[in-house]
């Protein structure tokens, strides 16, 4: 009787090993399959994004087409506003004095004064102040909105009077600049001031000086706003200061877009008589271009559907910081589905669109930690998971890696397009200055867009397009513009 207990128990515990062991067998099998379907998902969209150089090339003629197409006349439609600028002119480098300027931003304003000592000489005496709008000011009128800011300027002036004797008496111009993000303070919902409708209609922007000048002047401040204009145009106009052969400014950030200087003789729609320079500065609003040689995927697709302005600003939603997140998301959200990425449920908050800002994403990308530790922190603190593995870490890194390579190589194609439009690939030297926050603090992204352009231009060219950072920081192009307004005796 012992001795069938025994056969009995050794069986029973034989068979409690099988299942044990069956049951370890299919736990692996489901694991190697989510991970094949993970590095199924992750392959199909690598190769999805993936810009090769003739692609690039692709994508760089379509837009000096649709530079072509949009300056032959008013009349004509194409994705592309190219917006003239009226500016008398940019600076030539000789400019010297204290210059004040302002930056328009989503939900604040940048105030800043700095002296400049001419050629050669650095800026001095630079300040700076950010001031936050208050809500009801966000909500009022635009004539409540300057009041605001001129009151606050006025303050601003007298804490940094100008002491020197060269320009005190004579009126000066004050460079009035807004940043290209002003309506994206998010996707989802409009924000309260939308200069870029007003971007393409020269009335209303008359109007909107106009009212900017009244609020100066019921403060007592000796100043005009000649020109309300993007901040990417301040940003060349500080290139141009530094360096002749600065032709074009590109802003890499929330939002993009670029600014670049034409010959008046080759834009048949400008109207009037040609400026002394000879040049005319236009804003592309590039951030609406499309081309069919765009590597758009699914995720891409399903973004631009659900936004508010399905079907347009496509290259923006591809190259800037305020979507980088979101095509990330959406991607790690698929593989959390389809493959349990993160375990057997799907995070929650992975499921908020537009959560994962870009800056977050830079600091998971740029992880060099002993198994991505900083991505580990990252993804608890944005999407709440507590638990992910470090083969899971690898994806996202690599997830992160495609978006930003693709978005760099194409802001790489608009810059040579833009140089290509220019006639200036071959011939001459031409410095492209580039801010806003993908470029000056996203080391992976600036670095795949110099490497971008130095393939598509080859040893023997690319020595002829200099990219490098903006001047004096975010904003800073209103003091600029400020100086050679003041100065230049067409202004």
């Amino acid at each position: 009787m012992r001795k069938e207990v025994v056969v009995v128990a050794a069986v029973s515990t034989a068979a409690t090993i099988a299942a044990v062991a069956a049951l370890v067998r299919q736990r692996r099998r489901r694991k190697e399959q989510r991970w094949k379907q993970t590095q199924t998902i992750l392959r199909k969209f690598a190769r999805e994004c993936a810009t090769p150089v003739p692609r690039l090339w692709q994508v760089a003629n379509a837009l000096v087409s649709e530079m072509q197409a949009s300056l032959a006349s008013n009349e004509t439609t194409t994705d592309l506003n190219m917006l003239l600028s009226y500016l008398a002119s940019l600076p030539n480098g000789e400019e010297k004095g204290l210059y004040y300027g302002i930056n328009l931003r989503a939900t604040d304003f940048l105030i800043l004064c700095a002296r400049l000592g001419g050629k050669n000489e650095p800026i001095s005496d630079l300040h700076r102040e950010e001031i936050s709008i208050p809500s009801d000011v966000m909500c009022g009128t635009s004539q409540e909105l300057f009041d605001y800011i001129a009151g606050e300027f006025a303050k601003f002036v007298n804490a940094h009077p100008d002491n020197g004797n060269d320009t005190s008496a004579k009126e000066k111009k004050l460079g009035y600049t807004w940043s290209h993000s002003v309506d994206q303070v998010t996707p989802l919902s409009p924000s309260a001031i939308k200069w870029k409708n007003f971007a393409a209609n020269d009335t209303v922007e008359e109007t909107l000086v106009t009212n900017i000048n009244q609020a100066l002047a019921k403060h007592d401040l000796n100043m005009r706003v000649y020109a309300l204009v993007d901040d990417t145009i301040g940003s060349l106009a500080g290139g141009r200061f530094y360096n002749r052969d600065c032709v074009a400014a590109v802003t890499l950030g929330t939002g993009t877009n670029a600014a670049y200087v034409e010959s008046s003789q080759t834009v048949p729609k400008w109207q009037g008589p040609s400026p002394k320079s000879g040049e005319i500065v236009i804003s592309t609003e590039w951030g609406n271009f499309s081309s069919s040689s765009f590597p758009v995927t699914e995720f891409d697709a399903s973004l631009d559907a659900e936004s508010l302005n399905p079907g347009s600003m496509i290259f923006e939603k591809l190259v800037s910081g305020m979507y980088l997140g979101e095509i990330v998301r959406r991607v790690l959200l698929r593989m959390a589905k389809e493959a349990d990425l993160f375990g057997d449920t799907v995070p929650p908050k992975l499921m908020l669109p537009y959560l994962l800002r870009s800056p977050d994403m830079a600091t998971m990308h740029q992880d060099t930690s002993e198994d991505h530790e900083l991505v580990r922190e990252k993804l608890e603190e944005v999407f709440g998971i507590t638990d992910s593995t470090p083969k899971a870490r690898e994806v996202v890194v690599e997830v992160c890696d495609i978006v930003t390579e693709r978005a760099a190589r194409l802001a790489a194609a608009g810059i040579v397009g833009i140089i290509k439009k220019l006639g200036r690939i071959e011939l001459k030297k031409s410095v492209v200055n580039v801010e806003g926050g993908l470029y000056e603090h996203y080391r992976i992204f600036r670095n795949y867009l110099h490497s971008s352009v130095w393939e598509m231009l080859g040893n023997e060219l690319s020595d002829n397009v200099i990219v490098e950072p903006s001047h004096g920081g975010s904003g800073a192009g209103a003091l600029f513009l400020a100086a050679s307004q003041t100065q230049n005796p067409e202004s």
